[in-house]
């Protein structure tokens, strides 16, 4: 597939990187010269310095030959017009960034009326969402609903205390007999093993491989063995029943509204006094400050000590960090253990990764991995086949869900028969809306959906398997 890309920032690069090395040519527009010549350098994508909006560029990237058009820059109208001028010029599939609620009006929509290949994205709503999937499962990393549900696939990290610590795969599949209730589907481990500073590599386990502290695990389990998942690696807690936000921008306020009908207790810190009036008319029944969240006499007044989790969601990734570490030790300082309360942090510059880490600062989100998977998703349905796509900022893996048609050739074949690629893994079936954990054993029909977890490497040659 060709695909243009316009706009080369968190989000556009991050789909560029992803989908270039997996057998798509990508062309990345970018106007800013600075962005421009950083990706040119570290990209393996044909690069253009200009306007999305401009026909010169449009035609140096290729529109003529383009089967997709990705605009996904700061700039809602230049998106728009991106995406008007490819469909113009024959472009059978867009995909427009639009934040405004003004543009998500039907007169906009009508300009694409009759185009079943175009895609609003909206990251501000995306992060609000993955939040809110932390939040049901706190101490978790990351949370992805699969196949309507029945199937989840949770990441987290091992502490010392997780029972699975130690535990080798071969005797948990013992235990697990007849009927698993969840599988290990990655593992993200330092490469120097007790050294926890040193690089990171994900695999997908096999054999007898011995869990270790440590871990990032990646578990595809059946919704109904949450319960039990959560307990096994070390993070089962209750649901938050108080929120602080850091930050009251759209994300916020979305957030907030989706917090107050589930009964939390919110409060919001916002710096901007004319925004701070707004969200205090918008959201009754919420506790407003208005001063800068990384001020420690501002975070007492709104006694982030107490309570359950932190969110910091501003556009500074440097003030989301250290008001997440302040956080952390003021609930430390509070109920006298670093487990008391939970922070998730909102990131743009991925390199802080590690300093969040080191600090047990907790999970962290980035608006280009929650587009990135609507994108992806986007992408891989043009075999027809692909329901849903996830991503992650911490290790190499996509997780995939299959529809099988009728017609297609793995339909009535054994796991084991389909010979995945070495670096893939099929860990769920869900037929009737009734989910199984995959073994080698297990036969694929029409209409089951399955459950993959793949290296990048992998991708095409698995999603060929069910095309």
């Amino acid at each position: 597939m060709y695909i243009i890309v316009v706009g080369a920032g968190e989000v556009g690069s991050y789909v560029a990187e992803r989908l270039s090395g997996q057998e798509h040519d990508i062309a990345l527009i970018e106007v800013d010269p600075d962005r421009f010549s950083q990706i040119d350098k570290e990209l393996d994508v044909l690069a253009i310095r200009g306007s999305g909006t401009d026909p010169g560029c449009l035609e140096l990237a290729g529109l003529d030959k383009a089967d997709l058009l990705v605009a996904v820059t700061a700039n809602d109208e230049a998106n728009l017009l991106s995406a008007l001028m490819a469909r113009q010029a024959g472009v059978k599939k867009t995909i427009v960034r639009v934040e405004s609620r003004r543009l998500r009006r039907p007169e906009v929509r009508a300009l694409f009326k009759g185009a079943s290949d175009h895609l609003v994205i909206d990251p501000d709503e995306e992060v609000a969402e993955q939040v809110l999937r932390l939040m049901e499962y706190p101490g978790a990393l990351d949370v992805a609903r699969m196949a309507g549900g029945e199937v989840v696939v949770i990441g987290a990290r091992l502490p010392a205390h997780a029972p699975l610590v130690g535990v080798a795969l071969g005797a948990l599949g013992k235990e697990l007999e007849p009927d698993w209730d969840f599988i290990v589907g990655t593992i993200t481990r330092h490469r120097d093993g007790d050294d926890q500073t040193g690089e990171e590599t994900t695999f997908i386990p096999r054999g007898n491989e011995v869990l270790m502290e440590g871990d990032l695990l990646r578990i595809v389990c059946k919704s109904r063995a949450l319960k039990d998942v959560t307990h096994r690696l070390g993070i089962d807690r209750d649901m938050p029943t108080r929120a602080l936000l850091l930050g009251g921008g759209r994300t916020a306020q979305m957030l907030a509204e989706a917090l107050i009908s589930r009964g939390l207790d919110v409060a919001i810190i916002e710096l901007d006094e004319r925004r701070a009036s707004e969200l205090a008319e918008e959201l009754p029944g919420i506790l407003v400050f208005r001063g800068d969240i990384v001020d420690a006499d501002m975070l007492e007044e709104a006694d982030v000590g107490g309570q359950d989790v932190v969110i910091a969601l501003t556009g500074e990734d440097d003030s989301n960090v250290l008001a997440c570490l302040y956080a952390k030790d003021a609930g430390s300082r509070r109920h006298g253990s670093d487990d008391s309360l939970k922070t998730i942090a909102v990131v743009h510059r991925l390199k802080l990764l590690g300093l969040l880490e080191t600090h047990q600062v907790g999970a962290t989100l980035s608006p280009r991995t929650a587009t990135a998977n609507s994108v992806l998703r986007f992408v891989r349905g043009d075999v027809g086949t692909v329901a849903a796509v996830a991503t992650y900022l911490q290790g190499d893996v996509e997780i995939l869900e299959f529809a099988v048609s009728e017609s297609c050739s793995c339909a009535g074949s054994t796991v084991a028969e389909l010979h995945m690629p070495h670096e893939s893994l099929i860990g769920a079936i869900v037929r009737d809306g009734k989910a199984q954990i995959a073994r080698g054993r297990s036969t694929l029909r029409a209409r089951d959906h399955v459950v993959v977890l793949a290296k990048p490497e992998s991708v095409d040659r698995v999603t060929a398997l069910f095309a």
